[in-house]
């Protein structure tokens, strides 16, 4: 009864608002890292935190038998609409928590994909212990984790936006520190992974969308869950305006389209491999 409460917090933030709307800017790079995977026809493949598909729908494309789970309800449903328009009978979406898959057998996919998914989850230990008991001996664990401190996109709205937020609760553990390879190695030794199967390079994702950096500063605004926090609590504290122009500054600059109608807008992530012996 307690994990159940425990979650209501992350379920919450991330059904709070329309995800879709950013992920729509996130297509072509969920769709170029896939094509590093080294997915072949008829594996499992297990996408977690999989929100509707950015990453989920192009393993099912390239043949893999692909599982996304989420614990957003609207996502798993944008999901399962999208895989049913795109002809794909593939790939499944449903509901799940990162911390524990109690639904998913031990040993049961041959690769785990989890792209700015997983490190939103509280309880990192836990989060770890489930990637590794749900993947096949020889299988492979791939994370794409935001870099605390990073001077990109994400990195900078999360820094941002905790500004104008409220204290975490006592406890609380930040889902940055999957960005520090030393945290996360710690985590997967943890659950019972050699140091030396635990590998790490530095990747980005670009957010590209036919609209000036203004507008998709909104966006975030009205559709990712933290930024909509943050001017609930600047809303309150009369400090909307500051925040909304730190955000869109940041945008702006950071903007390579080389124009100012549409948005280009690339952010740093650490891809952690996991080889499972």
């Amino acid at each position: 009864m307690t994990t159940t409460t425990a979650m209501n917090p992350n379920k919450a933030l991330w059904e709070k608002g329309d995800f879709t709307k950013i992920a729509e800017s996130m297509r072509d790079s969920g769709t170029a890292l896939v094509a590093q995977l080294g997915i072949q026809p008829g594996m499992q493949v297990l996408d977690l935190g999989c929100g509707d598909g950015t990453t989920a729908i192009p393993e099912a494309k390239l043949g893999a038998h692909v599982l996304g789970v989420d614990i957003a309800r609207n996502l798993v449903e944008a999901g399962n609409r999208r895989a049913k328009e795109e002809g794909l009978s593939n790939v499944l979406f449903q509901e799940g928590d990162a911390t524990d898959l109690h639904d998913l057998d031990d040993q049961q996919f041959d690769l785990v994909v989890t792209i700015f998914g997983a490190m939103f989850a509280p309880k990192p230990l836990d989060v770890a212990k489930e990637l590794v008991r749900v993947t096949k001996p020889g299988g492979r664990i791939v994370m794409g984790n935001w870099i605390p401190g990073d001077p990109t996109l994400v990195a900078q709205i999360l820094k941002i936006s905790s500004a104008y937020t409220p204290p975490p609760p006592e406890g609380f553990v930040s889902p940055m520190l999957w960005g520090v390879e030393s945290h996360v190695t710690e985590r997967f030794v943890a659950a019972g992974v050699a140091p030396e199967d635990i590998s790490f390079l530095k990747d980005s994702f670009t957010f590209e969308y036919a609209c000036p950096p203004s507008e998709l500063v909104d966006r975030f605004r009205l559709f990712y869950g933290p930024t909509m926090n943050a001017f609930e609590a600047a809303e309150k504290s009369g400090k909307a305006d500051d925040l909304r122009r730190e955000l869109t500054d940041l945008f702006n600059s950071q903007n390579s389209s080389g124009s100012t109608d549409t948005s280009k807008i690339t952010a740093n992530f650490l891809r952690v491999t996991v080889t499972r012996r």
